[in-house]
């Protein structure tokens, strides 16, 4: 049973990436005081366990219910995720931010593009699916899979809390440099991902 959690650990922690969200994070609150990030990163890996602990559950059954499949998951994931890159590559949230009150000019990206697709996307989903129903979907794989879905997210929890300290020794224009190449690589990532829906609907060879 160890044995299954290490791999599911390994497996989720590689596909979430914890480490290489840590960027992201700090990009996507930048200008945010503490409170709100760690409220940020609260809500962000609480929004994205239940929707991998949902899928753990039910997730096949629910994909094949209403006839979705995983090609189209990562469609959607990559176009949404596409939107992300051109507002941080053109500094668009920046320019909503000027224009409104204080209240409303901070975005928050808790459940998207953090908790979903950036944590809870379709690599992750496709995991914990195909993790969770090892053994005919038993109890104890599904079990094992949350509880490593659990861990991974705490990583994560970790690492977005200390990135406060991170933004001080980058500082604004570290953030600015990294904020439009993350933008960039995110646009790519983004095509990645609708390349691959492509491919698994057998639209591309």
């Amino acid at each position: 049973m160890t044995d299954v959690f290490i791999t599911a650990f390994v497996t989720l922690f590689l596909i979430i990436d914890p480490i290489g969200l840590l960027p992201m994070f700090i990009a996507l609150t930048s200008g945010s005081s503490k409170a709100e990030r760690r409220g940020i990163a609260l809500r962000s890996t609480g929004v994205a366990f239940f929707l991998l602990a949902l899928f753990a559950l039910v997730g096949e059954k629910l994909l094949t219910a209403v006839g979705i499949g995983m090609p189209a998951f990562r469609i959607a994931g990559g176009l949404l995720l596409f939107l992300t890159a051109v507002d941080m590559l053109f500094e668009k949230r920046s320019a909503r931010r000027d224009k409104q009150t204080e209240e409303a000019e901070k975005v928050d990206p808790s459940v998207f593009p953090l908790a979903t697709p950036l944590i809870a996307g379709p690599g992750s989903i496709a995991a914990t699916i195909l993790l969770a129903g090892q053994n005919d979907h038993h109890i104890n794989a599904i079990m094992i899979t949350v509880a490593a879905v659990i861990c991974v997210l705490i990583v994560a929890i970790v690492l977005f809390l200390m990135s406060g300290v991170l933004e001080k020794l980058l500082g604004k224009t570290g953030i600015n440099v990294i904020t439009r190449l993350l933008g960039m690589l995110l646009a790519a990532l983004a095509v990645q991902f609708v390349v691959d829906g492509l491919r698994g609907l057998g639209a591309l060879a």
